[in-house]
Formats: C-alpha cells, sequence, structure tokens
C-alpha cells in the first residue's frame, strides 16, 4: 500500500463501478465520511450536506463512502444508495460505491487513511458515519467519532481555511 505516495493516488470505486483517484480533490479540505443509509445517525447526511454547501466554494468537499460493516444498515445497492440519499436528503457531495471500512477486504483508501492517521483513535472505526479531516496537503490530521458534534468539525475546518498572506 506505501508504494502510493499520497492520499490523491489511492484508487476509489465510483458509485458507476468504475475506478477513479482522488486527484481531482488535490489541494482542498477532505472530510471523508463512511455513511449508511439505516443507520440511527443517518440524518448527519443533512448536516454532511450543509457543511458542503457552506465550504464548498472556499475549497472544502465531503466525500461519502457508504459502508454495509456495521449491523447490516447499509444493504442497498449503489444506485439505490445514490437515490435515497438525493431524495431523501438532497445530497450533492460526491458519494463513492460500497467499501468495506476495516477488516479482510479493507479498501485501499481506508487502509491508507488508517497508515497514515495523525492522531491514533482508540478504536479506528467505531461505526458509521466516523469522519477523517484532511488538509490541502492531503494530511490525514484526525478522526470524529459519530457522535461529534458538527461545530466542532466546523472550526477544525475553519482553522484550516485561516487565510495566509503569499511571499
Amino acid at each position: 500500500m506505501d508504494n502510493q505516495q499520497t492520499i490523491y493516488d489511492i484508487p476509489v470505486t465510483l458509485m458507476d463501478g468504475s475506478i477513479s483517484f482522488l486527484k481531482p480533490f488535490e489541494g482542498q479540505v477532505l472530510l471523508i465520511v463512511n455513511v449508511a443509509s439505516r443507520c440511527g445517525f443517518t440524518p448527519q447526511y443533512a448536516q454532511l450536506e450543509e457543511l458542503y454547501r457552506d465550504y464548498q466554494s472556499k475549497g472544502v468537499s465531503v466525500l461519502g463512502f457508504p459502508c454495509d460493516q456495521f449491523m447490516h444498515q447499509e444493504p442497498g445497492s449503489n444506485e439505490q444508495i445514490k437515490a435515497f440519499a438525493e431524495s431523501c436528503y438532497r445530497v450533492t457531495f460526491p458519494l463513492f460505491a460500497k467499501i468495506d471500512v476495516k477488516g479482510d477486504q479493507q479498501c485501499p483508501l481506508y487502509a491508507y487513511i488508517q497508515n497514515h492517521l495523525q492522531k491514533k483513535p482508540l478504536k479506528f472505526i467505531p461505526w458509521n458515519f466516523s469522519k477523517f479531516l484532511v488538509d490541502q496537503k492531503g494530511n490525514i490530521l484526525r478522526q470524529y467519532t459519530p457522535i461529534s458534534s458538527f461545530g466542532t468539525l466546523r472550526k477544525a475546518i475553519d482553522s484550516l481555511l485561516v487565510y495566509t498572506p503569499q511571499n
């Protein structure tokens, strides 16, 4: 896995099954989230979308990765997941194909995150709607649990967007 240089070089699968990379998001602040449609935290889709709409023009993207590893809370197909998120929560942030975030079939992105997370968690992925904050240089700064407040997330994002004069 470490033969890849940055998070932007990691292959990710799009909803249509094609393979892509995170290269289009290079230079942005990223919030990577494992999502699920039938979870007690599913209403966070609305808060994630609000955050995305508030910050997208400032160079912040929310990236959703559906996962069915926690109590079978994401049983649908990629098409069903996308339709649910768009119709129920008006999600416009990028959603990727359903993945495993842990275990033997862990996707390459989450393996990379696990190996490069700067502040190590007590438990890597405790549940759906775990979030990872990535800075503009691709450093995985911190993990936020599903119960972390969106106020805390916004403060962390704001701290990364502080204007610094060019020399």
